[in-house]
């Protein structure tokens, strides 16, 4: 394949937060070209195709998709209507939020909300750039953005009738609770406007300021309130917690129009400062380069060789969405809205991110960062510990500083347990095991301070009833067995920190917690059962029973939910008979009917084969399991399965939720040959590499990864060896990884 290069002038390697947290490299190649950003925007991939830099506030993007499951990213790519192009989005999540600030370019007098139409042929996007035609208006639409600035430039058809609505009623998922709380505006001059924005949904209370400026002056204003034009039509400034809507005039020309949104989570000043820092010119081809730039910069941690064109798009698409969240939520002057819901000013090197899906997570996307991101997986694991300090316990699903209770346990543990085992850990380790021990423990100061909200029921309910019994009863709480299990390695994630720190008195305390997991391993089903209050299994039982949020286990069902073990992976073994029962066992999720039972069986099981669910997280390590038994090879050909069929480069080409990166960063790792089934324990067990060939610029300089005889047909790994030494298990260390040197893994079409 030939090769392009790209030659970047040093002066642009740092031209935003984003850019700077990556190191330059001397010669980049243009990695850009394969990703796709509609891959994953049908089925239930949830992602969204807009314009953003790696890690950015700014998120803008079309939202085609307002209402039920498929609006959780504003948009769907079967969707032709677009309601507007608001200017944060959520990745891949299994449930909607912002879509703050809305603007739609019009031409001629419509509705008090025009939807526009379009062709799909008209749509394109790259990373860091979208466009598309409105049809029944006839406005080209571009839009490019930099870290907390989005970037519009509007071309009209029809010169005499520009228009452009604000929409600030405008949310996303209002039939699932998201709702508009208030709005402040103000009419700051003839082309500048500026006001904050204010929802409550999934986040309990949020926040957004905005400052918006036109590249010309607005010639007539027209105002809505809750659908009711104002004769007034021009205030100076309003509050209100009506829907509230604005319609621009601007005078004939033939000039593009274009348009700066910068926001802040602080306030209209902050958004100001974000402006004019990151973007005070109007050069919107230069801004869309740059955003090029930064992408480039992001894409080469990982340089692939592949003859498949597929593979290479996948990859690097799947690159490109493990770096759009976390985000930084913080203004150009360091100060940031704190988990207390108070202003902060970030010390020096101390950066806030929010939209951190951890459930989800701590499985794939963190491990990769302290692979081709140390310094960045460090600076996240300093603002979940900084979360705690604000708001008393480790967040788990924070969005716009604000806990949402979402999902199962306290995984930030895992994440902080995975930079402490790869000596990435920064500040206190004595606080980091402080935040885990005090976040997994029932406390009345939190049953207080989160009275009525998610957060008190879904974490001090469960945590109460597993520190009384050892387990979580069944007949008490709902999904009680994920709960139990997870809480086990997130109990062992806790004793890792204390450990590291020397406080080994809770360090002990918490292992013995790791070994809760045991009281629901059913010798007569052979699966993680769940276990009433007064000592017995569940009856009757189906394993294969799945009620969404309603049954003994999150999203999924027995099968799925009895190999979370990561910790313990030894004695689980012994526990269950020994590693043929393993074998066994893994056999029968794989093979049996992927039959689920159940009228309101969660929507997020699937990418089935048998009983495994690739689509949701539960699942992702399982294949690597056979590594603990002696065939290996029947993980690599699962593994080979998954990677062809669950991931393909159409819009449908991600099986389920990409759920903030998870998905993709599992594909990424796999694809490399590699995955780390237990973040805590620095070592990568080997699976079946797609690629031939791949360069990761590591901590150490270069790590070499090459798969010799690579093919469809040689799916099966023959010989491993690092550094030029044979390996005598299918498994390697971050400390090989992170010093740079050379993987060879030896393909064959033959399996023992």
């Amino acid at each position: 394949m030939k090769k392009h290069y790209l030659l970047l002038p040093a002066a642009l390697l740092c031209l935003s937060t984003s850019c700077k947290q990556q190191p330059a490299t001397p010669t980049l190649e243009n990695e850009i070209q394969y990703v796709d950003p509609f891959i994953g925007t049908g089925f239930h991939g949830h992602t969204f195709p807009g314009a953003t830099r790696p890690y950015a506030m700014v998120q803008l993007s079309p939202d085609t998709h307002i209402m039920g499951w498929d609006a959780s990213s504003g948009y769907h790519y079967d969707d032709r209507t677009i309601y507007g192009f608001s200017h944060t989005h959520l990745s891949g999540t299994g449930i909607g939020d912002l879509g703050d600030v809305s603007l739609l370019p019009y031409c001629g007098e419509d509705s008090i909300k025009p939807i526009a139409t379009f062709r799909k042929e008209t749509e394109k996007a790259v990373p860091g750039y979208y466009t598309v035609r409105l049809d029944n208006f006839g406005v080209n639409v571009e839009l490019t953005s930099t870290d907390r600035v989005g970037f519009h430039r509007y071309t009209y058809d029809n010169p005499k009738e520009r228009r452009v609505m604000l929409d600030l009623g405008h949310i996303l998922q209002p039939d699932w609770g998201h709702k508009l709380v208030d709005n402040d505006y103000l009419f700051v001059n003839d082309s500048t406007v500026e006001g904050t924005f204010r929802t409550q949904g999934w986040a309990h209370f949020h926040a957004v300021s905005y400052r918006i400026v036109f590249s010309e002056k607005i010639e007539k204003v027209y105002q809505y309130i809750d659908g009711e034009q104002r004769s007034d039509s021009l205030f100076l400034r309003l509050h209100t917690d009506k829907d509230l809507k604005f319609h621009y005039k601007f005078k004939e020309s033939a000039e593009p129009l274009l348009v700066k949104v910068a926001l802040s989570p602080v306030d209209t000043e902050g958004a100001e400062k974000n402006m004019e820092a990151e973007l005070p010119g109007w050069d919107f081809d230069k801004v869309r380069q740059e955003s090029a730039d930064c992408w480039n910069l992001a894409l080469n941690k990982i340089q692939i060789q592949t003859n498949d064109p597929v593979i290479r798009k996948n990859f690097y698409t799947a690159l490109y969405h493990t770096q759009i969240a976390p985000f930084a939520y913080q203004d150009v002057d360091g100060r940031y809205l704190g988990m207390d819901k108070k202003i902060h000013t970030a010390p020096h090197g101390f950066t806030n991110y929010t939209a951190f899906s951890l459930w989800d997570t701590f499985r794939a996307l963190h491990p990769l960062m302290t692979i081709i991101n140390p310094e960045l997986a460090a600076k996240m694991g300093e603002s979940l510990v900084q979360g705690y300090v604000e708001g008393s316990i480790l967040p788990k699903w924070p969005l716009a500083s604000s806990y949402t209770g979402c999902m199962v346990g306290y995984p930030a543990v895992a994440v902080l347990a995975d930079l402490a085992c790869k000596d990435l850990d920064k500040g206190d380790l004595n606080l980091w095991a402080e935040a885990g021990a005090r976040s997994s423990v029932y406390r009345e100061d939190l049953a207080e301070k989160f009275k009525g909200t998610r957060e008190l029921d879904l974490i001090t309910r469960h945590i109460y009833y597993k520190d009384k019994y050892g387990y979580v009863p069944a007949d008490s709480i709902p999904e009680s067995v994920s709960w139990g299990v997870e809480m086990a390695y997130e109990d062992w994630c806790v004793a890792q920190l204390a450990k590291k720190a020397g406080n080994e008195a809770l360090a002990d305390e918490y292992i013995k917690k790791a070994a809760y997991y045991k009281r629901y391993l059913d010798p007569e089903t052979k699966l993680m059962r769940p276990v009433m209050g007064d000592g017995s299994f569940r009856t009757p039982f189906n394993p294969r029973y799945s009620s969404h949020m309603k049954s003994d286990y999150t999203e999924g069902n027995a099968f799925q939910w009895s190999f979370f073990v990561p910790h313990d992976m030894d004695n689980f073994i012994a526990e269950i008979g020994g590693k043929q029962e393993l074998e066994a066992r893994l056999d029968t999720l794989f093979t049996t009917s992927s039959q689920i039972d159940g009228a309101e069986a969660s929507g997020d099981i699937t990418g089935l084969i048998g009983q495994y669910a690739h689509g949701n997280e539960p699942s992702h390590h399982m294949a690597y399991l056979y590594n603990w038994t002696d065939s290996p090879w029947k993980g690599q050909e699962r593994l080979d399965f998954i990677m062809r069929n669950f991931y393909t480069n159409q819009p449908d080409g991600i099986i389920g939720n990409e759920d903030c990166g998870q998905m993709s960063a599992w594909y990424v790792l796999s694809a490399l040959g590699f995955y780390q089934v237990c973040p805590g324990i620095p070592v990568y067990a080997i699976g079946r590499p797609m690629v031939d060939e791949a360069k990761l610029q590591v901590a150490g300089g270069t790590f070499q990864i090459i798969a010799k005889n690579n093919s469809p047909e040689n799916k099966y790994v023959k010989a491993v060896k690092l550094n030029g030494k044979a390996l005598d298990s299918p498994f390697f260390t971050h400390a090989d990884l992170a010093k740079g040197g050379t993987l060879e893994i030896e393909m064959t079409n033959v399996h023992p």
